[in-house]
C-alpha cells in the first residue's frame, strides 16, 4: 500500500539519501502508485496500469528519465513526474517484441524518419 511505502522510504530516507522514490509497479491493483519522500515532505504520484508484459528496462529508463531532468535545471518533484510520463507512454506504445517481457518504446518521442 502507499502507507507501506511511505514507511518504508522513510526508513531508507534515515540511510542519508536526500531523496527517497519507491516505485509500486511490482504491486497488485488497476493503479500504480510511487512515493517519492525527502527531509519532511511526501510526494505520491499515481497512474493506471497498463496491462502489458513489456515492461522490461522502466527502472533503468525511469532512472535516467529523472537525472536528464535534473541535468536540465528541473526540481526533483518535476523530474520524476516527467519521467513517469515518459515511461507510461514507453509501456504504452512498447513494440510486443518476444514472447516474454519486452522492452520498452524508448524513442516514442523521436519523429519518424521521412525522405
Amino acid at each position: 500500500t502507499p502507507d507501506d511505502m511511505a514507511h518504508a522510504a522513510a526508513i531508507l530516507l534515515t540511510l542519508g539519501p536526500k531523496y527517497v522514490l519507491l516505485t509500486g509497479g511490482h504491486l497488485t491493483g488497476p493503479i500504480v502508485q510511487d512515493v517519492l519522500i525527502w527531509e519532511n515532505d511526501i510526494k505520491e504520484f499515481s497512474s493506471p496500469r497498463i496491462d502489458t508484459q513489456h515492461t522490461h528496462g522502466t527502472g533503468c529508463t525511469l532512472a535516467s528519465g529523472i537525472i536528464t531532468g535534473l541535468a536540465q535545471g528541473m526540481d526533483v518533484v518535476a523530474a520524476v513526474a516527467r519521467a513517469r510520463g515518459y515511461v507510461a507512454e514507453a509501456i504504452r506504445t512498447a513494440p510486443a517484441f518476444g514472447a516474454g517481457y519486452g522492452p520498452l518504446n524508448h524513442g516514442h518521442t523521436v519523429a519518424p524518419f521521412e525522405e
